[in-house]
């Protein structure tokens, strides 16, 4: 099985639509490399599916809600499924993941895989994403390895393999979070449903005038805790992160439509003037609209 391309496709609430695997193997192995450039990056998104990622070299920054973790060679994470997450690269780098159905571990939901191991670690409040500091747990890196080598290569039976692997390191994860995972009735975290309705709102109108108070208001909360909720979410304020929203998906327009101006990629994407659209493009991407698109 051939390792997959690593492009986001995205609905409007910023949930992943890109099928990991297949039915029958539900399961996507991905490597990637990034640039240490401003704009390459990994957007926030979410997706039913865990996902396990590991730096080969280089440094990059993962960030869920109200957490970051810095990575560097050797480090991995394990992200919990429908958790909002993002990446950007500290330093040019290349990451290995793995995005897989915790299906592919239980198999049937009556299962004991399910209802004794990986129903508790899905449902942990205290468990979003779990930091694997290099040679911490070298099994746990040994494991993942294997696995990648095995889908990488098309192996025969790698199927088995994969699952075994992915199965060693769900049940070591139980084996960390167990204490957590036994507490009960732990409160949702509000921040975290909030900052989810307050972006999928920025993604359905960003071609728009949009204010503060509309995004607020997506979430039925006030303008000062809408600010609140962002910056200890994700660590900007939400006109920053339209505004980079609307420059990625200005990226985006001039490759995908060569044929458009830069002034109508300018007004696709929710600026006011080609001025303003290339002067922001260029903080964020060292280069011009224009170059970006003779570049890519």
């Amino acid at each position: 099985m051939a390792l997959q391309e690593c492009g986001l496709n995205l609905n409007r609430e910023s949930k992943e639509l890109q099928p990991h695997g297949s039915l029958e193997f539900p399961c996507a192995g991905y490597s990637s490399h990034y640039m240490e450039r401003q704009g390459d990056s990994i957007p926030w998104h979410w997706h039913e599916e865990m996902e396990i990622v590991f730096i080969k070299n280089g440094q990059m920054e993962i960030k869920i809600p109200s957490r970051s973790f810095l990575l560097q060679k050797g480090d991995g994470v394990i992200i919990n499924s429908n958790v909002l997450h993002y990446g950007a690269p500290i330093v040019e780098c290349d990451l290995q993941s793995f995005v897989f159905s915790p299906t592919l571990i239980t198999g049937n939901e009556d299962f004991v895989f399910a209802k004794k191991y990986i129903l508790p670690i899905l449902t942990c409040n205290q468990f979003d994403g779990y930091f694997i500091k290099a040679g911490d747990h070298e099994n746990v890196a040994r494991w993942f390895d294997c696995a990648f080598e095995a889908l990488a290569k098309d192996s025969y039976g790698y199927e088995f393999i994969v699952r075994e692997k992915l199965s060693r390191i769900c049940l070591f994860l139980y084996g960390e979070l167990k204490p957590q995972a036994d507490i009960e009735d732990m409160p949702l975290n509000q921040d975290n449903l909030r900052i989810r309705k307050m972006i999928a709102f920025i993604h359905k109108n960003f071609t728009g005038d949009i204010t503060v108070s509309e995004i607020a208001g997506a979430a039925d909360i006030s303008e000062r805790e809408c600010l609140r909720c962002f910056q200890k979410t994700i660590q900007i304020s939400p006109i920053q992160y339209l505004l980079k929203y609307r420059i990625m998906q200005g990226a985006e327009m001039l490759v995908k439509n060569p044929a458009e101006s830069i002034s109508e990629t300018a007004a696709a994407c929710g600026f006011d003037s080609p001025s303003n659209f290339s002067k922001t493009f260029k903080r964020f991407y060292n280069c011009t609209p224009r170059q970006y698109r003779n570049f890519n």
